[in-house]
């Protein structure tokens, strides 16, 4: 009402004005205005939220400043104007500090919610009459009107990626501030809609791509690309790389996988990893293998790439390599020593595998897994990969990852990342997930509908045998 009431002030000032001064007259008349008349209209309209006749901390004045920009974007109703105020909140915006990007975020929130009033007569009339004409009277009352301004915000250059940039920032917040969580709602609603498979475009990544290269650098975060040489053996004829781009995001990779074609299914990840191994003739390989998936923008966290880029770097490869037998990833098992460390009864382990935990618990540099200990920790990774879980979904992000997209769980390989970060994960395991097409849509609907996991008998023998070895958890997740 506040902002309805400035606008109206503000237009009957110009109006007014306007009637007063002759035409061809504006030097002679301009001297003779009111300091607050000379002022642009936009000016007077924001003067109320831009400055307040109590000192306010400047964090909340800049937020306010920017939720003033917001008010007038929404009321604007030409492209060109809309355009050029989105640009002005973008500014706003880049000029928020934390402070003020906190209170921009909650005033978003408590500004541009649906109205309950008219949610609550919209719910009355369609329990009364059920047709389409009060379903569609629902369905607009219920829409925040957050929705229709980051639509506004998207018409001017550079408004999706401002957009993504603002729920990256907020999404680092939601967990001290969870009321936020419907402002991330709407982003996230939005995006799903923005960023779907055919908007997407899949490009391979090469030596000459060099938009992108900085990107990979910046981005990877499953196997850290150490230094030009490391990108450049990553790149080479048994090497390759895809990434999923949007036409509104053109340099900006979404989503990108790194492959190595190989001579059978590689159960060891350092082989691929090394800056000096050979270049194999990719023609006679017969294994594809995933070893890097990695997610490049964190504000489009929920908005699934992955199936889409998996199953089209399939089809892609297998066109280009009829030999290609096998389709699978050498996974990390990020959660694993986690779980071993905290979510198991230490009297269901060997003395030998507590004696490694405690050096793991102290961040001891020496920390090795001794060759006792396989079978045991075979059984253990399979036990946590089949059963241990968040709600009815795997603990481990990765198998979420892989067994969403329709992979079958294969293999768990023993000393697999000898690094140091392999061993402070996994103790050195990795997992292969396989992408067989005649099997990805139903593995996909067996887990998507009853969480079922589907994995090979070997998988499944370490698990029993586990289990009949006694409880290890020590609760159920």
């Amino acid at each position: 009402m506040r902002f309805r009431a400035a606008v109206l002030t503000a237009l009957a000032t110009d109006s007014k004005q306007s009637e007063m001064t002759p035409s061809g007259a504006d030097a002679m008349t301009t001297a003779g205005m009111s300091e607050p008349a000379k002022r642009p209209f936009l000016t007077r309209l924001l003067s109320p939220w831009a400055h307040s006749s109590s000192p306010e901390p400047v964090a909340r004045a800049r937020a306010r400043h920017a939720i003033a920009l917001c008010n007038a974007l929404l009321s604007e109703r030409g492209d060109v104007s809309g355009s050029r105020l989105a640009l002005d909140l973008q500014a706003a915006y880049k000029g928020l500090d934390e402070p003020a990007l906190g209170v921009f975020f909650d005033l978003l929130g408590d500004h541009f919610s649906p109205d309950s009033g008219q949610v609550r007569l919209a719910v009355d009339a369609y329990r009364a009459e059920a047709s389409p004409t009060t379903l569609a009277a629902l369905q607009a009352a219920v829409e925040p009107p957050r929705q229709e301004l980051f639509r506004r915000c998207n018409l001017a250059p550079g408004g999706t990626a401002f957009l993504v940039d603002l729920r990256t920032r907020l999404l680092r917040t939601l967990q001290e501030h969870p009321a936020r969580a419907a402002v991330d709602a709407d982003l996230a609603h939005l995006f799903r809609s923005w960023f779907n498979r055919g908007f997407l475009v899949l490009q391979r990544v090469d030596w000459h791509t060099s938009a992108v290269i900085l990107e990979l650098i910046k981005h990877e975060a499953v196997h850290q690309i150490e230094g030009w040489d490391d990108l450049r053996r990553r790149l080479q004829a048994d090497r390759r790389c895809y990434a999923f781009f949007h036409p509104a995001l053109p340099d900006e990779p979404l989503i990108f996988i790194e492959v190595a074609l190989t001579r059978g299914m590689s159960a060891t990840i350092q082989p691929l990893l090394d800056v000096g191994s050979p270049v194999a003739d990719p023609n006679r390989a017969d294994a594809a293998i995933f070893y890097s998936i990695t997610n490049c923008q964190e504000g489009l966290q929920g908005v699934s790439f992955g199936h889409f880029l998996i199953k089209q770097v399939v089809e892609d490869l297998g066109r280009e390599f009829p030999r290609l037998r096998s389709f699978a990833s050498l996974s990390p098992v990020p959660g694993f020593c986690h779980w071993l460390l905290n979510g198991v009864r230490r009297d269901g382990l060997s003395p030998t595998l507590r004696h490694v935990l405690d050096a793991l618990r102290q961040e001891s540099a020496d920390t090795s897994v001794p060759l006792e200990l396989k079978t045991e920790l075979l059984q253990l990774c399979a036990d946590y990969l089949l059963h241990a879980k968040t709600g009815k979904k795997p603990l481990d992000p990765v198998a979420r990852f892989h067994l969403a997209n329709g992979a079958r769980l294969q293999r768990i390989n023993w000393m697999a990342d000898t690094a140091p970060l392999g061993i402070r994960r996994s103790l050195g395991l990795m997992v292969n997930y396989v992408y067989r097409l005649r099997d990805v849509e139903g593995n996909h609907e067996a887990y998507a509908k009853r969480y079922e996991i589907r994995a090979s008998r070997t998988l499944e023998r370490f698990a029993r045998e586990r289990s009949l070895a006694g409880p290890t958890e020590v609760a159920r997740r």
